[in-house]
C-alpha cells in the first residue's frame, strides 16, 4: 500500500493520528476556505474545475460522487456541467466543511464519509471526482479501490491536484508562493491562525507528496484502464482513468 506522503512530524505524531488532525484542521478553518481558494488562486478555480470535468468526460445525465468535497467547490462545478440533468453527492469527513457546503451549494447532497469507505453502493455512479485532496487519504490503493467499486463499467475518475514542480525554477517559485506568501496573506486577509495553518499544511503535503508516477501506478494496480495525467503550468495535475 502506498501512502500519499510521509507523516508530517510537526503536525501529528504518526500516520494513525493523521485523520483526527485533518478533521480538526478543516473543521476549524472551514469558514475561511472558500475565501482563501478565491484570492489564493486569483478567482480562476471555478473555470479550471469545469474545464477539467468536461475534459475528463463529465456530461449531462451522469451521477457524480465528489469525494473529499470540502465546501462544495467541485460539486458546484459538476452541477454547472450537468445543467440540471444528473445528480451530485459530495462526501467529506469534516462536519465543518459539510456545513458550509450545504449552505452554499444548492442542488447537491452532502454526506459524511471518507475515501476509503464510501457511502455508496457497488456500481452506482458514472463519475468520481476528487479535488485537491488526494494528499489527505491514508492509502492510495485503498481509496482507488473504493472508486472502482462504486463506478459502473466505463465510469470515469478525475483527480485534480497541485503537484510539486520538477524544474528547479518552478520549485523555487512554488515554494515562495505556497510556503512563504500564501499562508501570510491568508492570515492577513482572514485574521485566522487556523486558516493560516491550513495553508502551511497545504504546502507541506504538496512538497512531501509521492511523485505522479506512483499515483498513476496505484490507479493501474486496482484495475483502472486508460490511466493518464494532464499537466498545466508545471504544477496543476489532472489524473483520469476508466473503470473496466
Amino acid at each position: 500500500m502506498t501512502a500519499p506522503h510521509h507523516a508530517i512530524a510537526n503536525r501529528y505524531g504518526s500516520d494513525g493520528d493523521k485523520q483526527a488532525y485533518l478533521r480538526s484542521l478543516f473543521d476549524r478553518g472551514a469558514a475561511h476556505y472558500d475565501r482563501i481558494s478565491g484570492f489564493g488562486f486569483l478567482w480562476t478555480g471555478g473555470f479550471y474545475r469545469r474545464r477539467c470535468l468536461r475534459l475528463a468526460g463529465l456530461r449531462p445525465g451522469m451521477n457524480v460522487l465528489d469525494v473529499a468535497c470540502g465546501t462544495g467547490a467541485v460539486s458546484r462545478a459538476c452541477l454547472d456541467v450537468l445543467r440540471g440533468n444528473g445528480t451530485v453527492v459530495g462526501v467529506d469527513p469534516s462536519p465543518g466543511m459539510l456545513g458550509v457546503a450545504r449552505r452554499r451549494v444548492a442542488g447537491a447532497q452532502f454526506v459524511e464519509g471518507h475515501a476509503e469507505m464510501l457511502p455508496a453502493a457497488d456500481a452506482s455512479v458514472d463519475f468520481v471526482t476528487m479535488g485537491f485532496a488526494l494528499r489527505h487519504v491514508a492509502q492510495l490503493e485503498r481509496a482507488f479501490g473504493e472508486y472502482r467499486r462504486v463506478l459502473r463499467s466505463g465510469g470515469r475518475v478525475l483527480l485534480v491536484e497541485i503537484s510539486r514542480p520538477r524544474t528547479r525554477p518552478g520549485l523555487v517559485l512554488a515554494r515562495i508562493y505556497f510556503r512563504d506568501v500564501l499562508p501570510r496573506l491568508t492570515r492577513l486577509v482572514t485574521g485566522s491562525e487556523d486558516a493560516r495553518e491550513m495553508m502551511d499544511y497545504y504546502w507541506e503535503t504538496i512538497d512531501a507528496c509521492v511523485p505522479p508516477e506512483s499515483i498513476l501506478a496505484a490507479l493501474r494496480s486496482v484495475g483502472f484502464e486508460h490511466v493518464q495525467r494532464r499537466t498545466e503550468l508545471g504544477i496543476c495535475s489532472a489524473y483520469t482513468a476508466t473503470a473496466p
